[in-house]
């Protein structure tokens, strides 16, 4: 392979992983899989064409004194390469560690966010034009697609390792989580997408709004929230945990149903007391609950009590916690995805009211 088709041929393989990486934080249902097969044999095409480009530059990498601004900065995206890929295998394989409070596939996460930078700012500057030669070229060919063979075979053969070898790893969904504490009510893990931090509500005044395309706005207390609906279903955290729980309140159908919902609503929104939001849309949402309780319990603050949204095959940071207002709209909510961010420095994010 030239050695510009090694260059072009690894930035293409970290904008895969990239892009697959963002695919994943919002594939939940089993046709999804193909995302996390794409990323997981990426990911092992990007280590085997990484030590082919350090095999051909080991000579100048070895002798210090040959080193320019181009060598550090490929030592640099070497070293990232195999920390995101380090970090990525020991966490599939079962690896439980926590660095810095973060568990290793936050860590993944962020350094392949920091690859991805580092590594197209340096082809921003550097980058050459592959040539017909470095695309046209049978030898070219044969070795893509040995690396991309040798790649698959690598991702399909981690499982029955770890399953052979007695590592957590064989034990983990599709998805990459973990099982943890199923059919257990509010013992299952507690975390947030983002950093919010509100204050718990009162359940005597809490109220939860019914607004947009609706003939009868309004308000429901606590009481009238707990319909009695129940629903199973698998709650997949984008933090590498799954757990499946039974979850009982009112479904949102019911809920619009009740309110008069327009012909003309095709999405509806989800809104938190922090600000935090997502929408959906509404032939899909109508089947999902809002839930007062799970596993027979209130729902605990850390779960989002009182009322908490229940969004089967979507990943846990859709099922949005706290939940104040649902309202029926004629289109998506672009800004959704936005209030990941800015929810944690409002006033209510934060705790402060």
């Amino acid at each position: 392979m030239t050695a510009r088709a090694t260059d072009w041929t690894l930035a293409l393989l970290v904008g895969l992983g990239f892009a697959t990486g963002l695919l994943s934080l919002v594939s939940g249902r089993d046709g999804d899989a193909w995302v996390f097969v794409l990323h997981g044999a990426g990911g092992a095409a990007l280590g085997l064409v990484t030590g082919w480009k350090l095999r051909r530059v080991w000579r100048r990498v070895a002798s210090p004194r040959r080193w320019d601004s181009r060598t550090t900065a490929g030592l640099l995206a070497s070293l990232l390469v195999f920390a995101t890929l380090g970090t990525g295998w020991v966490w599939s394989s079962g690896g439980d560690l926590f660095i810095a409070g973060w568990n290793l596939l936050n860590w993944h996460i962020t350094l392949g966010l920091l690859l991805s930078l580092v590594v197209y700012h340096h082809a921003y500057l550097r980058a050459k034009r592959p040539r017909q030669a470095d695309l046209a070229n049978r030898r070219q060919f044969l070795h893509w697609a040995g690396i991309s063979v040798v790649a698959a075979l690598a991702w399909r053969m981690q499982r029955p390792a770890t399953a052979a070898l007695g590592w957590d790893g064989a034990r983990r969904r599709w998805t990459g989580s973990y099982e943890a504490g199923s059919f257990t009510g509010n013992r299952f893990p507690s975390t947030s997408w983002v950093a919010d931090a509100p204050r718990p509500l009162a359940p005597d005044t809490y109220r939860l709004a019914i607004s947009g395309l609706v003939a009868r706005p309004g308000a429901l207390a606590l009481p009238d929230l707990d319909a009695s609906d129940k629903l199973v279903a698998l709650l997949d955290c984008t933090g590498g945990f799954y757990s499946t729980q039974e979850w009982r309140g009112i479904e949102v159908g019911r809920l619009l149903d009740g309110a008069g919902v327009s012909p003309l609503a095709t999405h509806v929104r989800v809104i938190s007391h922090t600000g935090y939001r997502w929408s959906f849309p509404l032939a899909e949402a109508r089947s999902f609950l809002l839930a007062t309780h799970v596993g027979g319990e209130p729902l605990s603050h850390g779960h989002g009590a009182h009322v908490r949204l229940v969004a089967p095959e979507r990943r846990g940071f859709q099922w949005v916690k706290w939940v104040v207002r649902v309202e029926a709209h004629a289109g998506t909510d672009l800004g959704a995805a936005a209030s990941t961010i800015w929810s944690s420095s409002t006033p209510e994010g934060r705790g402060e009211r």
